[in-house]
């Protein structure tokens, strides 16, 4: 434990004692910021039955902030270090590569957790100027902030897989997004065929991420969806920790 809460403390200092980092963070959470003033403007003064919070995650706002900041943030995890030659030093050091590799997706999603944290600022604005009590209800901030950990841990493990492919941070964030956008995909796929009772059909509708997401705003835990998450992260681990693995077979 003594190992992995060194190398963690040495990934985190990595983004926050770093310009890059809080540029990341600006970015986000100016975005943010511009996609709740979008809608709050294109509702205008109509009443509407659904919170602004929820509808915001119902929108493309929140997965081109996923899609765009999860390669950025990961890209540099085992590609800079590569290239930079400090990677053969760190893993000839006596630690193992199954430390490394969760210490790196620990860091990068504290950090990715710690760019929408601002985001409770856009709530307490959506509740004083409009009276929406429920927007700060403790089920609904709860259910969103775990939707945004889960998606933003699947997102982060492919980028972390990307990462670890590559030598070239360029390379490890388009392979990242490219991964990223063919999941977005499969979600909208899911979202436009209707479910039927065949086996496809079914499966194709655990990446229904937008639907699944929409719970989360609501407040709506399902344990399938969660299972499903939770899985998909350690499946993108297993195939980074291999990738990792490689270097002894070359």
């Amino acid at each position: 434990m003594r190992v992995f809460m060194t190398l963690l403390r040495r990934e985190l200092a990595s983004f926050f004692l770093s310009v890059t980092g809080y540029i990341i963070i600006a970015a986000v959470t100016l975005l943010n910021s511009l996609s709740f003033v979008v809608l709050m403007t294109n509702l205008g003064s109509d009443p509407s039955l659904m919170p602004v919070t929820e509808m915001f995650y119902r929108t493309y706002f929140f997965w081109l902030i996923v899609l765009l900041s999860t390669p950025v943030i990961t890209m540099r995890l085992f590609a800079l270090e590569k290239s930079s030659g400090t990677f053969e030093t760190l893993m000839t050091t006596p630690v193992g590569d199954l430390p490394v590799v969760v210490a790196k997706f620990a860091a990068a999603l504290i950090f990715y957790l710690t760019a929408w944290l601002p985001t409770l600022v856009c709530l307490l604005t959506v509740r004083h100027f409009t009276g929406q009590g429920g927007a700060l209800d403790a089920g609904t901030v709860g259910g969103m902030y775990l939707g945004i950990f889960l998606t933003g841990g699947l997102f982060l493990s492919l980028g972390c897989f990307a990462s670890a492919l590559s030598r070239s941070q360029m390379a490890a964030a388009m392979i990242s997004f490219v991964l990223g956008v063919s999941l977005f995909s499969l979600g909208f796929l899911a979202e436009a065929l209707p479910v039927t009772a065949q086996w496809q059909s079914q499966a194709l509708s655990y990446f229904g991420l937008f639907e699944q997401m929409h719970d989360f705003a609501r407040g709506v835990v399902d344990t399938r969806t969660v299972v499903f998450y939770v899985s998909a992260i350690f499946f993108f681990l297993f195939l980074t920790l291999r990738a990792v693995e490689s270097r002894r077979w070359k």
